[in-house]
């Protein structure tokens, strides 16, 4: 069986249409929690996204590695920075070692989050509540969480009268799980193809000489992949800078 590069897009779109689709409906248990203003108990708060998270992050063979909410300033009860955040169960993971069931991102633990304090400035939380819309970062190298390349997908969540962010509802996805879902329909394409972010970086590709998070140059043909920042480029893609986020 062969494949066109359209068809690889179109398989592209479905996995991200797939988190998009269920980040849209988290949003809506959180949105009724928050939407009518005033403060929110943490313990409260973290009930209801972790009722709706762990599910998904307990999946055999799951596409989320992390997911959950991180609230704005002054929604939860004395915080000004609340991740009610969990991860997956991890593989001989450099920060948390091994775990075998989903775990709440414990930032006290993490003497280097100094730079969360001013998360709003940080494009996965920046951008969905510049545009009002969904957003993907990535790909990066994870050194919260994973300690590996990830993509993560947030989409704003407003109050009832959809004026004020109350904070982001997002979802983590490792490119080597991406790649797991992805690369047998790539390999179907005779050409090399590559899939690329707005900024010309590697996500996934068959071409030997490109690797996750370099960057290349514009030139090859290529298919945009709807709803997302992305682009599949065929044929052989001249490299840019080797360097990585």
């Amino acid at each position: 069986m062969t494949r066109t590069p359209t068809e690889v897009a179109h398989a592209v779109a479905e996995v991200f249409r797939g988190v998009f689709d269920q980040l849209a409906e988290w949003r809506e248990p959180i949105r009724a929690l928050l939407g009518a203003g005033g403060e929110v108990r943490a313990q409260t708060l973290d009930t209801v996204v972790a009722d709706l998270v762990i599910p998904r992050l307990e999946e055999a063979d799951p596409m989320l590695v992390g997911a959950g909410f991180i609230a704005d300033g002054e929604v939860v009860r004395g915080r000004g920075v609340h991740f009610a955040w969990w991860l997956g169960p991890l593989d001989d993971n450099p920060v948390l070692g091994s775990t075998t069931e989903p775990t709440r991102l414990d930032l006290s633990t993490r003497g280097y989050t100094e730079y969360l304090r001013d998360f709003r400035a940080l494009e996965w939380y920046r951008i969905p509540a510049t545009t009002r819309h969904a957003h993907v970062t990535g790909p990066y190298v994870d050194h919260l969480c994973t300690c590996d390349y990830i993509l993560t997908l947030t989409m704003p969540v407003h109050d009832r009268d959809e004026e004020r962010m109350v904070g982001v509802i997002g979802a983590d996805v490792a490119v080597r799980r991406l790649e797991h879902a992805l690369l047998a329909a790539f390999l179907e394409v005779d050409a090399p193809l590559a899939l690329v972010n707005q900024d010309g970086r590697v996500v996934l590709s068959t071409d030997p000489g490109l690797q996750v998070g370099q960057l290349v140059e514009a030139g090859s043909s290529s298919v945009d992949v709807e709803g997302t920042p992305f682009v599949v480029r065929v044929g052989s893609v001249a490299s840019g800078s080797s360097s990585k986020i």
